[in-house]
Order: C-alpha cells, then sequence, then structure tokens
C-alpha cells in the first residue's frame, strides 16, 4: 500500500528518491516525504497529497548522498504534513519510514509519553523512532543492534527503513509481513517496498525475508534476523525493465494494461499445454499425477478481484474435473478457525504476491498441515516464497490499481489446473481436446472484444448519469458479474450490487426502476431462456438492461447489448469479463475519474 525509497550511494540522492516514489505512486497514497542527511543534520520535506506536490516543495537544493522516502497511506492519523513520513525522535537524529500496522502502538506510545517524550503526529510509526533513539542512548553498539532492539518491543507488521545522521554511510532495513527489497548497483544500494522503484536502476535484487534485517552501504550489504543469527541472501534477476511501468502511449495505465491482455494470456499458456494428450503442463506445482488424482476437494482463497478469479477457477474445476470446489475470501479463512482437509488442495491468489490476508491464510494452511500453491504474478513475492510451488501468472508489471490483465491471466490459469485435474480422471481425450483449442483462442477472442471499444464506449456514455446498477449472472455468469460490480464500483465510485440473477425475485426486484440499470451476464449456454426471463422481469418493471452476451437475444429485449464471440462454454467467461471491464472504465472516464488511482484504494494491500 505505502512505498518505501531509500538510496545510498554517490548520486545526490534526492532525484533518486522522488523518481523512486513516482513509480510506487499506483500503490496508493494520500501525503509524501524524504529524508537526506545534509552537513550532519536530518533534512525533512513532507506534503500531504500527490509526488508532485512534494517534488514543488523541494526547491531548495540539499545534495546528500543518502535518504529515505515515503508515500503514506492512513492508519493511524489523517493525512497531512504532521502525519507524513518519513518521523524522526526527539533530536532529530533518527528518521524512520514505515509500511504496515503497529498494532501496540498506543500502549508504547503511553510508555514514551510516560517517559517525557514528546509526540508531534498521530501515527504509529512515530514510536520506531523514538524507541530506536532510547536504545542507541542505552547504549546499543551499532545501528543494526539498536532497530533489532527496538522492534523486538513492537507488535504488529512492518516494512521499514532507518536513517541516522551519525552514520551517513548505511541504511538498516527490516521486514516482518510488509515487503521490502534490495536494489543492488554499481557502488550504490537502493532499497523499496515494490521493485517497480528499482528496475529503472538495477535488476540485481534482493527480496527479505519476514522476521530479516539488512545494513545496507553503498557497496554491500548484510542480513541477519531478528536474533541475531546472520543470513545468507542471493541477488536474483528480476525480468522487469523501466519501460514496462511508462504508458507507452496510452491515456492511462488501466487502458495500456487492459491492452496487454492478448499478449499476456499468450504468455501464460506459452509451453503449458500438450495437443497430444489434451492437457497442460504446470511444473511449477510440484504435483505428480498421483498426487493429482488424490486431490478430493480444491479451495481457492483471495481477496477482491482475484477472489473473483477464485469463483471462476471452482466453477471450470467442477466442470472440467467434477471435484468439488469453492473460493472463499483469504481475509476471513484464518478467522473462522478452518477446517483443513488434507486432501484439499488449496490455491492462495495473489497479482502482488505481498497481499497480508492471502499471505496469512497461507501461513495458516501451513500451520495445519495444509497443501497449499500459489496463484502470483511477482517471482520472489512473500506468498510465493512461502507456498514454494504454484502457477507463475506472466501477466507482465500492473501498474493501475484495478486488475485487468492480473485477473484475466488467473482464471486461464486455472482454466489449465482444471484440464489439468479432468485428464487424470475422467475428463475424455476429445474433451480435453476441445478446451485446449479454446485456449489457444483466448487471445484472438480478447483482442475482438477490445476492437469494441468505440461501441462500449457509447453504451459507458449512455449510462453516466446513473447512480446506482445492478449485476446479475447464473451459475458461470455469477462471478463475472461479482467482478464487473466490483470493476465499476472501484474506479468509477458508482454504487454497484452483484446478485445471482435467479435471487432477484427473493427482494432486490425492488430496487428495479427507470434509473436503476442491470448489467446481465447472458452467455449462450443451457442457461439462455433462464437468462432471458431474467431480463423480462426487469424490463417488466421499467427497469433499463445492458445485456453482455455471446448469444443472439431477441431483437428489443435489451436496452443495450455488449456482444462478444462464441467460444467454448466454460471459458466464455473470460471474454466476457474483458468486456466489464471496458463497460466499467469508459463509465469511470465519463465522469472524470482518476482510473489508475481510485480513492482510498490501494494495489497492494499490505495491512488488515
Amino acid at each position: 500500500m505505502c512505498g518505501i525509497v531509500g538510496y545510498v550511494g554517490t548520486r545526490d540522492a534526492i532525484p533518486v528518491l522522488v523518481e523512486g516514489l513516482h513509480r510506487l505512486e499506483y500503490r496508493g497514497y494520500d501525503s509524501a516525504g524524504v529524508a537526506v542527511v545534509r552537513r550532519g543534520k536530518v533534512v525533512v520535506t513532507k506534503a500531504a497529497g500527490r509526488v508532485q506536490e512534494l517534488r514543488d516543495r523541494l526547491t531548495k537544493p540539499t545534495p546528500s548522498t543518502i535518504g529515505i522516502a515515503h508515500t503514506r497511506w492512513a492508519t493511524h492519523g489523517e493525512p497531512s504534513d504532521r502525519n507524513a513520513h518519513p518521523h524522526l525522535d526527539a533530536e532529530g537524529r533518527i528518521a524512520v519510514v514505515h509500511n504496515g500496522i503497529i498494532e501496540n502502538a498506543k500502549q508504547l506510545r503511553a510508555r514514551l509519553g510516560a517517559a517525557g517524550v514528546e509526540l508531534v503526529s498521530e501515527t504509529d510509526t512515530e514510536a520506531i523512532a523514538h524507541l530506536i533513539a532510547a536504545e542507541l542512548a542505552a547504549g546499543a553498539g551499532s545501528l543494526e543492534d539498536a532497530v533489532r532492539a527496538a522492534l523486538r518491543q513492537v507488535e504488529g507488521t512492518y516494512g521499514l527503513v532507518v536513517l541516522d545522521r551519525t552514520r551517513p554511510d548505511e541504511l538498516v532495513v527490516a521486514r516482518n509481513g510488509s515487503p521490502i527489497v534490495l536494489g543492488i548497483g554499481e557502488g550504490e544500494m537502493f532499497v523499496a517496498s515494490d521493485v517497480a522503484a528499482l528496475v529503472h536502476h538495477t535488476q540485481r535484487v534482493v527480496f527479505l525475508d519476514d522476521g530479516e534485517l539488512a545494513t545496507v552501504r553503498a557497496g554491500e550489504y548484510r542480513t541477519s534476523t531478528l536474533e541475531a543469527r546472520r543470513t545468507s541472501k542471493e541477488p536474483t534477476t528480476v525480468d522487469m525493465v523501466a519501460d514496462d511501468y511508462e504508458l507507452g502511449g496510452h491515456p492511462d495505465f488501466m487502458r495500456k494494461e487492459m491492452a496487454e491482455q492478448p499478449e499476456a494470456v499468450e504468455r501464460a499458456l506459452r509451453g503449458r499445454l500438450d495437443e497430444r494428450f489434451a492437457t497442460a503442463h504446470l511444473g511449477g506445482l510440484g504435483l505428480d499425477a498421483m498426487a493429482l488424482r488424490a486431490v478430493r476437494r480444491v479451495k481457492f482463497l483471495g481477496c477482491g478481484s482475484a477472489y473473483y478469479a477464485g469463483q471462476l477457477g471452482a466453477n471450470l474445476v467442477e466442470e472440467l474435473a467434477r471435484i468439488p470446489a469453492d473460493a472463499e475470501p483469504a481475509s476471513e479463512f484464518r478467522y473462522r478457525n478452518p477446517v483443513v482437509d488434507p486432501d484439499t488442495l488449496y490455491v492462495a491468489i495473489s497479482q502482488s504476491g505481498e497481499t497480508l490476508d492471502t499471505l496469512a491464510a497461507v501461513q495458516e494452511l501451513r500451520r495445519k498441515g495444509g497443501r497449499v500453491i500459489g496463484a502470483v504474478n511477482v517471482v520472489g513475492s512473500a506468498v510465493a516464497r512461502e507456498c514454494g510451488s504454484g502457477v507463475f501468472l506472466h501477466a507482465g508489471p500492473e501498474v493501475s490499481v484495478a486488475s485487468t490483465k492480473a485477473m484475466t491471466n488467473m482464471t486461464v490459469s486455472f482454466a489449465m489446473l482444471a484440464l489439468l485435474l479432468g485428464r487424470v480422471r475422467d475428463l475424455s481425450a476429445a474433451s480435453g481436446q476441445r478446451i485446449v483449442a479454446g485456449l489457444r483462442a483466448l487471445p484472438a477472442r480478447i483482442e475482438e472484444v477490445l476492437g469494441d471499444d468505440a461501441a462500449i464506449r457509447e453504451v459507458a456514455k449512455r449510462h453516466a448519469g446513473a447512480k446506482h446498477m445492478f449485476f446479475l449472472g447464473r451459475v458461470r455468469g455469477w462471478p463475472v458479474a461479482r467482478e464487473g460490480a466490483q470493476k465499476l464500483k472501484e474506479i468509477s465510485y458508482v454504487h454497484a450490487e452483484a446478485y445471482q440473477s435467479a435471487e432477484l425475485k427473493h427482494g432486490p426486484l425492488a430496487l428495479i426502476d427507470a434509473d436503476m440499470p442491470s448489467v446481465v451476464v447472458v452467455p449462450d449456454d443451457e442457461l439462455l431462456s433462464k437468462n432471458l426471463g431474467t431480463i423480462e422481469q426487469i424490463k417488466a418493471r421499467g427497469g433499463p438492461v445492458i445485456a453482455v452476451t455471446n448469444a443472439d437475444l431477441p431483437e428489443g429485449l435489451a436496452d443495450d447489448v455488449i456482444r462478444v464471440s462464441r467460444g467454448e462454454p466454460e471459458l466464455d467467461p473470460i471474454v466476457l469479463t474483458v468486456a466489464l471491464q471496458l463497460l466499467a472504465y469508459h463509465l469511470a472516464v465519463e465522469l472524470g475519474r482518476d482510473v489508475d488511482k481510485p480513492r482510498n484504494l490501494a494495489k497492494s494491500v499490505t495491512v488488515e
């Protein structure tokens, strides 16, 4: 959620820090700040609002070769200059930037206040700066030792970077539940909460694990545990480059990432489909045919769009493999004391691989002996490392807060998982070949939907005045409707509700009137007549209808029709979802919304 950038080297730190913050803007934030050491002093500049407002305040030259920076998403205290990071101790010696939530912050602040410390912000982070300063005053031998001692008093999650004005050649970083990555340059080192801030400078990175610290200097880094045990962390090379985070002629990242979906799906399929045996190869699962046959149930765990992708995946598994499957919000999983079945395959879904609720669900499963695989888009992420096996999405970097290409690649990956599970059971070779061909055709089908952009934009314009909208679907169309409502809510701020079509007459039908458009997902499948009946019920009560379909509807039945091509029925929801992405996008643009950075939201949710 929040963004962290740190630098130590030979260059002027502030341009590096601010450029890094700019690349992390997509994560969501409400204030920004930097701190550098200049002539033995920590110089801090902060601003509530966007990074550009911070940039506007940095008019006075402050050359320095070391510094830390932050974009804050408020958890403790309102967005303001005072609550923005970095935070200092009372003497201005220690500066700290922090992602996460300190759960015992109230107690720590009270203890510091009783000791005579004057706290100047409402944040949990400020307490960490004072704790570190106290440990140094008490004789801690190094900054790393002081940070370690302070963190032993802290309960909660953190990704943090610490700067000491008396040690202007080193940074100390630590991680527990919130990502921290080191970037290795030539005679310089970088720190960030996301590789997006690093790839402009280096592709060699080190991912810290939970409970791990690092001391970073221009030419070296040293890692250790919270218990002061040295660890060995070898750099890895990420396949992302700076151009992945550029608009490339598109008006915004959401539009760019929707346009990249055909290519992203091709990457997800590459080398994974087997026409000869009509199956899929997912070597990252680490499961042979015997282990796959032993799976008696599949449960998908994710948050937001990842959860809805899991629902689509559950439908695919039940249809193709005939194994009971369902999806559940990862945020609720560990709190209900779940029964963990050793014969169930759990699938943890996260675009970033750092979603805290999903990571906590994985840890709960591992603690109880569950078999869990990951479906993530970031190699080396926390969920990927915790699971140890799974499916890499190959969607490429996703910058816009609203997930499009990653969500699509999730469902494509689950279709391959369902095909694989089906073919080791009773799915016939002929049916397998049909699904393989259907998967091969997906990039072209998605390209066709994207080519209908102008028509969908006109539909959006006609309904841009709506204050509320229904999204309706049955069975295959139900998760599509839920994802469509999610997209509309998060980027347009229009209130949207998703319902199973059959539930409409059990209460929600009371809300239908001329000002309540209904978006009805109508796949050309065995439930077509049922879905047509739903539309008739809405029209009989004066409700406008937008049908999203690949079927031939009776003329005049719906007020607007968004058409997609026919394909294999099991895979049609993937293409229908792309059409709803475009509808939500154009409604949001028509309303003048910032589609890449919707209010109150963040790309990678690393707090509860």
